[in-house]
């Protein structure tokens, strides 16, 4: 979580000194390392994409494209996916769509998880498990007084998007949806802190919360990054589940 102080922006800086993707010193040139890293960390956060979308964004020919592409698919740190297929079918091939794989999410580790795992570990030994949560609850809380009055001035359908969109801009690459029971769903495909989270869920349990609190409706978690899944997923009730107090009620009937 980028408003984890600290722990993000350190570890994108981290990752800017040096390859995302592990190489042999002397085997391939420095440029073409780097390169090969901005592929990878391309296809981490943006989701799966096709080649042709890579080389549009670092101005890239098919052919080189391609050669990066195959190396990480050898390395194990990308794999292919077929896209689904929309509208009409039968027509050509699905586009072929290239995800990151949990070994090249690993590549992006960096040294500021031990510190940050180490810092948390005292705080819980030293003081409980809840000053771990009043943590994480503070530092989640910037995300939510830099929203709430956003959220205030949109319709009611669009806070989910808006939240996507902020979370993509703090290195998330989220995207919402609708889902068949006339519900919403929020993905993450990238987690910044998701070895400490793995360890302690209460930055997760923040994080989910702030959602419910932004989004002004139940919000569940579904699957997360940090326990072993490929993408976060938080489902989004409908608004019609809500449950107002007399007080909103009244509010909301008086135009308030």
């Amino acid at each position: 979580m980028k408003y984890v102080t600290g722990m993000a922006n350190t570890r994108e800086t981290a990752a800017s000194r040096r390859s995302a993707v592990p190489q042999a010193p002397g085997v391939v040139p420095s440029a073409e390392r780097g390169t090969r890293a901005h592929v990878a960390r391309l296809i981490m956060e943006h989701g799966p994409v096709t080649a042709a979308a890579l080389g549009e964004r670092l101005g890239l020919t098919p052919a080189a494209v391609r050669r990066h592409l195959d190396n990480l698919l050898a390395e194990g740190m990308i794999e292919p996916r077929t896209a689904r297929q929309r509208g009409q079918r039968g027509r050509g091939r699905p586009a072929k769509l290239f995800g990151i794989t949990d070994a090249g999410r690993s590549a992006f580790e960096h040294a500021y998880d031990d510190l940050a795992g180490s810092a948390l570990r005292f705080l819980a030994d030293r003081l409980g498990g809840e000053a771990v949560t009043d943590f994480a609850r503070s530092q989640v809380s910037a995300l939510v007084a830099r929203l709430t009055p956003i959220m205030r001035e949109v319709p009611e359908d669009q806070r989910l998007r808006v939240l996507a969109e902020a979370l993509s801009a703090d290195g998330y690459a989220a995207s919402a949806s609708k889902t068949g029971t006339g519900g919403e769903q929020l993905c993450q495909h990238h987690c910044p802190v998701a070895h400490v989270a793995a360890e302690f869920p209460q930055l997760c349990e923040a994080e989910t919360e702030a959602f419910g609190q932004l989004l002004g409706t139940p919000v569940q978690r579904l699957a997360t990054i940090a326990h072993g899944d490929g993408i976060c997923t938080t489902h989004v009730s409908p608004r019609s589940h809500v449950i107002l107090s007399p007080q909103q009620r009244e509010s909301k009937e008086s135009g308030r």
